[in-house]
């Protein structure tokens, strides 16, 4: 079956979330999407955090908590890693707790060096190597990632390094192999990672905001793979901040 079979929006879809979490609420308006565990930990030490509601598992329930930046209630929760997980869990969290603007940041394997050494990387567009995002938009090679001008604004007034480009979404880190990549890097992808395409897939097809931005850690180069720097790209606390201050813009 071919992926532009996939994507349906003239029949009603079977699972209802008020069936599985009873009706939405609108509890805060604004959530950070966060994939570190050490970032996670970070925030829950260091402020005042209750939890808000919980998206629910058979691993194990993910509580999604609030705390006060600014005077501002913000949310956060750690998400699951892969497109598929990380979009359905974004839409989850919306029923449960009503937020509508979403700021995701994590880590991303460099296709460009140069032109992301030391800069974060703000998306204007991604490659649907994945298959979530089929699901919720017709398919199509990219998807826009339609809130990284208003994205970069923010950034140019918080005065924090970046550079826009377009990204690659992969369902399999594994399989990012040297034709695949200068594929990509022939469109002009200088980054791949594995969540935004259906992230923000979800997102347009429910009318909610997405603001995404990364930060390089390994790279993937003619010369090999190098990781040295992964680590802290993961678990930056740095980028954890930027997504509070960007939060209080929006």
């Amino acid at each position: 079956m071919l992926q532009s079979d996939f994507f349906d929006n003239e029949t009603e879809a079977i699972i209802d979330l008020n069936v599985i979490y009873g009706a939405g609420k609108h509890i805060t308006d604004k959530c950070l999407i966060i994939f570190s565990k050490e970032i996670h930990t970070y925030l829950l030490e260091h402020y005042d955090c209750e939890i808000i509601g919980k998206i629910g598992a058979c691993n194990g329930n993910i509580p999604i908590y609030c705390l006060e930046y600014k005077g501002e209630k913000i949310a956060f929760y750690l998400t699951g890693i892969g497109s598929a997980v990380a979009s359905s869990m974004c839409y989850e969290s919306h029923h449960v707790i009503g937020a509508t603007k979403y700021i995701m940041f994590g880590s991303c394997g460099s296709l460009d060096k140069v032109a992301t050494k030391g800069k974060f990387i703000i998306p204007t567009e991604s490659y649907r190597g994945e298959g979530a995002s089929h699901y919720y938009a017709p398919s199509s090679d990219y998807i826009t990632i339609k809130n990284c001008d208003v994205l970069a604004e923010v950034f140019e007034r918080i005065k924090a390094p970046f550079v826009k480009g377009r990204v690659w979404t992969t369902d399999s880190m594994l399989r990012e192999t040297k034709g695949l990549v200068a594929k990509r890097k022939s469109e002009g992808c200088i980054a791949a990672e594995m969540e935004l395409a259906g992230v923000q897939a979800i997102c347009d097809f429910y009318g909610l905001e997405l603001y995404d931005f990364l930060e390089a850690g390994d790279v993937l180069g003619d010369s090999g793979y190098e990781f040295e720097e992964l680590h802290n790209a993961n678990h930056n606390v740095g980028k954890a901040l930027i997504a509070l201050e960007v939060a209080t813009y929006l």
